[in-house]
Order: C-alpha cells, then structure tokens, then sequence
C-alpha cells in the first residue's frame, strides 16, 4: 500500500526529506504522500523512512491504495528505471 499522512499531522518538516523517492510535499494544510510514487521505502530501505522519523505516528497505510510488496517493487523499479 501507498501511505497516507493524517490530519494529526504537525508540519514538523521532518519527513519530506526523508523520502527517498520524492512523494512527500507540502500540501495546503499539511504534508501529503503522491501514491504514484510512494513505494514505503521497497526497494530503498527495510522500513518506510517516514514512517520512522514521524513524532506524532500520522503516517498510515493508505485504504484507496492497496499494494502488495511486489506491486511495489514494481513500482520502484519504474521509478528508477
């Protein structure tokens, strides 16, 4: 699965650098993760950096969009071609 940031998010700043594939940003209100690119860290990392470095525990699996470990890999392989 994709992650979803909550809105118990603080705006900490903490996990947009973390991202190893760039799908964290700022949104209007608070951080959000693109599920196109967000692989939870497969492929780069054992755990979802963001996940780890997150202070206030806003970062879940995202319901809208399931994936299995092998979707993405998949999924890190075409990002990083």
């Amino acid at each position: 699965m994709a992650l979803l940031i909550t809105d118990e998010c603080i705006n900490c700043d903490v996990c947009e650098p973390e991202c190893p594939n760039g799908a964290i940003s700022r949104g209007e209100e608070i951080y959000e993760i693109d599920p196109n690119l967000c692989t939870e860290c497969v492929g780069h990392h054992d755990k979802a950096q963001c996940v780890e470095v997150c202070p206030v525990d806003c970062i879940i699996s995202d319901p809208d969009h399931k994936e299995s470990k092998d979707d993405l890999m998949a999924k890190y392989r075409a990002l990083t071609g």
